[in-house]
């Protein structure tokens, strides 16, 4: 595997449990059923997502720097 793919997959799995882990707590801590977590998640997803577009690298949503970024082209000399 390429080690940006694996760059890619880190990021996108760090992101998925720390907005999962989010959901879950906001749930518990406003004391509402724990359904509500998923759409807890997907609101710090969307949100995660418009902020990195902003921020990050022009046209994507990651947060890996250019470098390890498999969205950035490949230098070709």
């Amino acid at each position: 595997m390429k080690k940006q793919l694996l760059f890619d997959l880190g990021e996108r799995a760090a992101w998925t449990g720390a907005q999962a882990a989010l959901g879950v707590a906001i749930a518990e801590l406003a004391d509402i059923p724990i359904w509500w977590a998923a759409p807890a998640a997907l609101v710090l997803a969307s949100a995660k997502s418009w902020v990195a577009g902003r921020l990050g690298r022009k046209g994507t949503a990651s947060t890996l720097p250019a470098a390890k970024d498999p969205a950035t082209p490949a230098l070709s000399l």
